[in-house]
């Protein structure tokens, strides 16, 4: 490609890198941040520095920010501010997720030293899921455009539902899923260092380690079943999909060591993600009333409700 072309390219708007290599590149970072994560910032389990742990997750913060901006080069700021959005979005749905992992792991007597080997691999296991639901979803909206209706009718109904929060189980093992699984394999009373598998008396057992990571897929899961929608109906480029997703989900493991001893502070975070959610879930309807919302509004919108929501909490909260 000749630098004339190149120029003409951005003039018109259009991305000077085709989507494979657009995707080629974003694989190579997924794959870099996993390494480091799991050979460099976690070879040994043992438990980790505040100090570390903030450095780590301020970075997976800037690199999306950073692939952010790529995103707004390559394909423009409208796209860009969508990515950011959805980026937003998916890391205050997380929220939901460190409190479930906590509890996960409370329930379980997971010590803190085993816990980033699980979720090392309940990310990776993640990142396979979350392709598979995507591009499913993408598939699904190309072929019937009625379907992202059905989607805000469900955020909608989501972020009603948000405002009504259930009182949560103290303790995993009361419910079902638990059971469910306790049923169906042989588990291990105790821990067997970091194994997942062990064998006794000619049988396969799992570990409490691998259970909780059934437990943390499984919810991860449930808990993409009300992310995917949002994210589609703020945009149905799948290259955004499902960036803006990945990167929220690399740096859960970090933020869950942040937070998931003050994740209880934030007592007015749900009631901020209703109101995102069941925004999100009108703004399909918008342009029959003659509105037109555009991508740095839905941005600066969502931005200030959840920033709103963290600071009431954190000031309700503070003795």
């Amino acid at each position: 490609m000749t630098c004339m072309e190149t120029v003409t390219l951005l003039e018109a708007g259009h991305p000077v890198l085709p989507q494979g290599w657009m995707w080629v590149i974003f694989v190579t970072v997924v794959s870099v941040l996993l390494y480091l994560d799991l050979f460099v910032f976690h070879r040994k389990d043992e438990e980790q520095k505040i100090r570390k742990i903030l450095i780590i997750c301020a970075s997976y913060v800037l690199i999306a920010l950073l692939f952010g901006l790529f995103v707004i080069y390559e394909k423009g700021s409208e796209t860009g501010m969508l990515f950011y959005t959805g980026y937003l979005v998916e890391l205050s749905l997380s929220m939901d997720n460190i409190f479930v992992i906590s509890l996960i792991f409370t329930s379980l007597t997971i010590p803190v030293r085993y816990q980033h080997g699980v979720l090392f691999w309940g990310i990776m296991g993640a990142v396979v899921m979350r392709a598979v639901m995507i591009f499913i979803g993408a598939a699904l909206v190309a072929r019937f455009h009625w379907i992202l209706y059905l989607f805000s009718i469900f955020l909608i109904f989501t972020g009603i539902k948000f405002l009504f929060p259930e009182k949560e189980k103290s303790d995993i093992k009361e419910g079902k899923l638990f059971r469910f699984l306790s049923q169906r394999f042989r588990i291990t009373p105790d821990l067997s260092g970091e194994h997942f598998f062990v064998k006794k008396d000619e049988k396969n057992y799992i570990t409490p380690l691998f259970l909780a990571l059934l437990l943390i897929e499984i919810m991860d899961v449930i808990f993409a079943i009300d992310s995917i929608p949002a994210i589609f109906l703020i945009t149905q480029d799948t290259f955004v999909i499902y960036t803006s997703n990945i990167f929220a989900i690399l740096g859960l493991r970090s933020l869950y060591f942040l937070l998931a001893a003050a994740v209880n502070r934030f007592v007015y975070l749900k009631h901020a993600l209703a109101i995102i959610l069941v925004f999100i879930g009108c703004k399909i309807f918008s342009p029959h009333f003659g509105l037109e919302i555009r991508s740095e509004q839905s941005l600066v919108f969502t931005f200030s409700i959840l920033a709103l929501g963290v600071v009431i909490s954190l000031m309700k909260t503070k003795k």
